[in-house]
């Protein structure tokens, strides 16, 4: 695995985490299909949570937060129509999309932001 795919390992299982930690049930991750990939499926309650993972070192070009552009919304969205389809449809509390966004310092701990229905 090179630098960039250890980063987003490690993104992903802070965001895993930071999830789990405020009570959701982490599904799946890394669900690929023809269309893409989903960095995590989990459950929040009655509704599923298809959640776009970004990681990004301190000084990069650009901050974690800004990397779903409205196309990269509108593949998210069509990957959890895809996943709810495969997985007996959606459930009562429906389907939302998030973004965890992960900042790495050059020293000292990870910044984890989670926002909830960006797409």
């Amino acid at each position: 695995m090179n630098a960039r795919g250890a980063l987003g390992r490690y993104g992903e299982d802070l965001a895993a985490r930071l999830l789990a930690e405020a009570g959701m049930t982490v599904l799946q991750r890394n669900w690929r299909c023809r269309a893409g990939e989903i960095d995590i499926v989990a459950r929040d309650g009655d509704a599923v949570v298809v959640c776009e993972v970004k990681a990004r070192r301190e000084g990069s070009f650009e901050h974690p937060m800004e990397a779903v552009t409205p196309a990269k919304a509108d593949r998210l969205r069509r990957l959890a129509d895809i996943w709810l389809d495969r997985h007996g449809g959606p459930p009562p509390g429906g389907a939302r999309i998030d973004l965890v966004g992960v900042l790495v310092p050059r020293r000292g701990a990870p910044v984890v932001e989670h926002v909830r229905g960006v797409a």
